[in-house]
């Protein structure tokens, strides 16, 4: 991991949304230099899942070595981020740094995306985001360090990031516009730049998204704070950047990214946003299929291959092969699973050996059916029938799935996500 330098040490970095995860990582870091942090955040009582409050996070600052101010502060309140912003010059004489971290997300589709969480997506990510940004700036403008950098992805304008989650993307890219719009109108005077995770990170608010056992594809929240300290340590010309974590330790000199990994040489879970990971999993198909022919030349991207199949397709599933995978399900379940995962899923499946399938996972015992469910399904998946079996088998991971338009999800993103967990227990049965 990287190693503190003491360069912080007396800088106050104002961060939004602190009291846990990845802004809590990006503050404790800064504290080791003995920095001055502000805490800007919601929580001021305990979540029974998501642990963590202003006040707890500030007794965990000052006990590394850093100087804490808790503030209650909804991004989507001027009024609150103003008040943050005037405590934190009163108490501390200035702002030399200032985090956006501060985010909702809801990966819903159009149709199934209601106003009340896109007004809640396009408040927090994008207004909150320039909200603070503008309440900093004049305080920023005096420091020498003169940092704003945003937890936000690259500008990548690619359909298949807006086909799932539109509002979500949108709102997300708000942040992004914000770095490529403020690094230029302040150029020479703040640094703004953009930092995003190669893989998933493991949170709290990501088990409760993504259920028990996603911890192990997740890198841990350090290796985004020590790629926020490299980038805080840069001058103010180093401005209008969209960097990688991985990238810039990299230049770091970190060779060693199983320290990182809550489990060292596990399969990691790719973040949204990048096109590597498509490139990664058009590899993957054509290794699977083992159709051999002549090598072609690399399309840029390879993203053809993954909105249309190749010309010559992959073998069909046999017929039968989703009747055994569901049969092989219900042999795995038990109250247990039950108990843990409480959602019916329905899945619409096309092609050989289709239909409609459902997996109860709420009735005691569990059960699973050809046809719709007694009781409506919390989470319909519609995808064809080879995709299907090569999910639950391993062969698809159910992420790159969604992400490249194989899979389609309405209802409970949350519960559809629990349902990797059944997947990889099949994945030796199959």
């Amino acid at each position: 991991m990287l190693p503190n330098t003491g360069k912080l040490a007396g800088c106050t970095v104002f961060i939004t949304g602190a009291s846990r995860g990845i802004g809590k990582a990006i503050a404790l870091k800064a504290a080791k230099d003995g920095a001055n942090i502000v805490i800007a955040a919601k929580t001021t009582q305990s979540h029974p899942k998501l642990p963590g409050t202003i006040y707890t996070a500030a007794e965990e600052i000052e006990a590394v070595g850093g100087k804490a101010l808790p503030c209650v502060v909804d991004v989507r309140d001027e009024q609150q981020i103003n008040n943050a912003v005037e405590k934190a010059v009163e108490k501390f004489g200035g702002i030399d740094i200032l985090v956006n971290n501060a985010s909702a997300i809801s990966l819903t589709n159009t149709l199934e995306t209601p106003t009340k969480r896109v007004d809640l997506m396009m408040s927090v990510n994008t207004r909150g985001t320039y909200l603070t940004s503008k309440a900093c700036i004049p305080f920023l403008k005096k420091s020498k360090i003169a940092h704003i950098l945003n937890l936000s992805p690259p500008l990548n304008l690619n359909p298949i990031w807006f086909k799932q989650h539109c509002a979500y993307t949108i709102a997300k890219y708000g942040m992004s516009m914000c770095v490529l719009g403020m690094a230029e109108e302040f150029r020479g005077e703040i640094a703004v730049n953009a930092l995003w995770p190669r893989t998933a990170i493991h949170t709290a608010a990501m088990d409760m998204l993504g259920g028990s056992g996603i911890e192990s594809q997740c890198r841990k929240v350090e290796i985004i704070a020590d790629a926020a300290y490299s980038i805080f340590k840069k001058p103010k010309s180093f401005t209008g950047n969209f960097i990688i974590d991985e990238n810039i330790l990299k230049e770091e000199g970190i060779k060693n990214f199983d320290v990182y990994a809550i489990t060292p040489g596990h399969p990691l879970l790719p973040d949204f946003f990048l096109d590597e990971h498509l490139e990664v999993v058009a590899k993957q198909k054509e290794s699977q299929d083992a159709v051999p022919e002549p090598k072609k030349p690399k399309e840029p991207k390879e993203i053809k291959e993954l909105k249309e199949e190749k010309p010559q397709p992959p073998p069909k599933a046999h017929t039968g092969a989703v009747e055994e995978t569901f049969r092989i399900v219900r042999d795995s379940l038990s109250d247990d699973l039950v108990k843990a995962t409480q959602a019916i899923y329905q899945f619409e499946l096309s092609g050989e050996d289709g239909g409609t399938w459902y997996l109860d996972l709420k009735t005691k015992g569990g059960f699973v059916g050809h046809g719709e469910p007694s009781d409506r399904a919390d989470v319909v998946m519609s995808m064809n029938t080879d995709d299907f079996v090569k999910m639950f088998s391993g062969k698809l991971k159910p992420t790159m799935a969604f992400m490249s338009g194989k899979l389609k999800i309405k209802g409970n993103m949350a519960l559809a996500i629990k349902l990797e967990k059944l997947m990889t227990q099949m994945n030796s049965r199959l």
